[in-house]
C-alpha cells in the first residue's frame, strides 16, 4: 500500500490554497493581456468585416486589444475547433455562427472535431440577418408568387445558387422549398461573390441570401437585381418595399447569425465581463447604424439566451437536414 506522509499532505494542500488566491486575483484583473478573435472564415468577408468593427468596440470597453486572426476552412470547423481547444481564461474567444454553430453536428455526424453543446461556450448572440429571396432584374418574375406558380406547374425548371451545401443559403432555400410546396435544382458555389455574379448575369433564376449582399445591387442607379421576399418576421428598414414571406402566406422565418462564443469552462466573472463588453458594443450608435444599414438586426442578451437560441436553431435545422436528406457530398 502507498503510503503518503503527513508532511507531504500539509504541503499540497498548503500549494492548493495559495494557488487559489493567485487565479482569483488573475481572474479579477481580467483582462490583462491582448484578447485573441478568432474568425472562422476568410478575410474580407461579411463575417471577417463585423468581427473586427466588434473587436474594436470591445477594446474600447475592455481596456486591451482584442485582435482579430482569421482561421477559414471546412465550413468554419477549422476555426470553430481551434476555439474549442483553446484554454478557457477568456483570452481566446471567436465568432460562432450559423454552420458550425448549429448546422455541422447534423451533417458531419462523428466526424466534426468539436462539439458545439460540450466544447463551446455561448458568450452572447450578435445580429440576425434575414435571408432576401433575389433574381435577376430582367427576370419575368415579378413577385414570388409568379415565380413560385411557375416552379410548381413546371417541377426542377427553375434552379437556386448557395454558397455550398450546408450553409444558411442552401438550407434556407431548402426550407423555402419545403414550406411553398416546390422543387428546384441546388446550383452551390464557392462563395457569396460568384453566386451574385452568376443570379445576375442570368446563369440562374434565384438566390436567397443575406440582404447585406444584395443592396448594392438593389440602390444601384440601374438595379441589377430585384428582391421578392424576405426571411424575417418584419419588414426591414433597409428594404422597406420588400414584403416579409410570412405577409405571403409562407411559414419561413429564418436568418444567418453570427455570435461570440468561448471555449467551455471559462470562470464566470471572465465570461460575465465578456458578455458586458459585446453588449456594450451593440448599444454603440455608429455599430448599430452599420449593422442596420446592411439588413440586419443587432441582437445581444445574455449567454442563456444565446445557448437556448443556439439550441433551437439546431433542432430546426437538425430535422430539415434528416428530412431532405441533405449531406455535404
Amino acid at each position: 500500500m502507498l503510503k503518503i506522509s503527513r508532511k507531504t499532505i500539509v504541503t499540497a494542500l498548503s500549494a492548493v490554497a495559495l494557488a487559489i488566491p493567485a487565479v482569483a486575483a488573475a481572474q479579477a484583473n481580467y483582462p490583462s493581456q491582448p484578447i485573441t478573435f478568432i474568425v472562422p472564415y476568410a478575410a474580407g468577408g461579411s463575417s471577417d468585416t463585423r468581427s473586427r468593427q466588434l473587436a474594436q468596440h470591445m477594446s474600447q470597453s475592455l481596456g486591451v486589444t482584442v485582435v482579430v486572426e482569421n482561421r477559414p476552412g471546412a465550413s468554419g470547423n477549422i476555426g470553430t475547433s481551434q476555439i474549442a481547444r483553446a484554454k478557457p481564461d477568456g483570452y481566446t474567444i471567436g465568432l460562432g455562427n450559423f454552420a458550425p454553430m448549429a448546422i455541422n453536428k447534423s451533417l458531419y455526424g462523428d466526424t466534426l472535431p468539436f462539439d458545439p453543446e460540450k466544447d463551446i461556450q455561448p458568450i452572447a448572440l450578435i445580429e440576425r440577418g434575414g435571408m432576401v429571396l433575389g433574381v435577376n432584374a430582367d427576370s419575368p418574375y415579378q413577385s414570388a408568387q409568379e415565380l413560385l406558380e411557375d416552379a410548381r406547374a413546371n417541377p426542377d425548371k427553375l434552379n437556386y445558387a448557395s454558397t455550398g451545401a450546408g450553409g444558411a443559403s442552401h438550407l434556407i432555400s431548402e426550407l423555402f422549398k419545403q414550406r411553398a410546396d416546390f422543387s428546384a435544382v441546388h446550383v452551390p458555389y464557392r462563395g457569396g461573390a460568384p453566386a451574385v455574379n452568376d443570379l445576375i448575369g442570368g446563369n440562374v433564376d434565384m438566390y436567397l441570401e443575406l440582404a447585406s449582399l444584395f443592396i448594392p445591387h438593389l440602390k444601384a442607379d440601374t438595379p441589377r437585381l430585384r428582391a421578392l421576399a424576405i426571411s424575417t418576421e418584419e419588414r426591414i428598414s433597409a428594404l422597406p418595399d420588400v414584403p416579409t414571406f410570412k405577409e405571403l402566406g409562407i411559414d419561413l422565418v429564418g436568418s444567418n447569425w453570427f455570435g461570440v462564443v468561448a471555449p467551455a469552462g471559462i470562470p464566470d466573472d471572465v465570461l460575465q465581463k465578456l458578455n458586458k463588453a459585446v453588449n456594450e458594443a451593440l448599444q454603440d450608435e455608429s455599430y448599430r447604424k452599420i449593422v442596420e444599414s446592411q439588413g440586419a438586426n443587432v441582437a445581444g442578451g445574455t449567454p442563456e439566451e444565446f445557448e437556448a437560441f443556439i439550441r433551437s436553431e439546431s433542432k430546426l435545422w437538425g430535422e430539415l437536414i434528416k428530412a431532405q436528406g441533405i449531406t455535404v457530398q
